[in-house]
């Protein structure tokens, strides 16, 4: 938190104050809770977590063929938090893929 003091007045202005996350419109949920490698143990395998929009997103663009646009309206978001959503989910179902982690879904 950052404070400016000038003459009599005090201004107090919290740069890490977020905005609230938007709703996205998602259908339905996964077949499945997880998909982890086989010839592994659970134990042995560390775990990473998609969230429902990130799933989502990748459903539209990868499976539905979507672009960006598409999916973003869909979602009723906009076209940037699609692809920001995007390129997170790609980024971890990557590193879960090279890894060998688990990939664990989110409601």
């Amino acid at each position: 938190m950052s404070i400016l003091l000038t003459s009599h007045w005090t201004y107090v202005h919290n740069i890490n104050m977020a905005r609230l996350k938007k709703c996205r419109c998602v259908e339905g949920c996964p077949c499945v809770p997880s998909f982890r490698p086989t010839g592994r143990k659970v134990c042995d395998c560390t775990k990473t977590y998609l969230e429902a929009d990130e799933l989502e997103t990748l459903k539209l663009i990868d499976v539905d063929g979507l672009d960006q646009e598409g999916a973003a309206q869909k979602m009723e978001v906009s076209r940037i938090t699609v692809q920001r959503i995007y390129k997170s989910a790609r980024r971890k179902v990557a590193d879960a893929l090279v890894n060998g982690k688990i990939i664990n879904f989110k409601d």
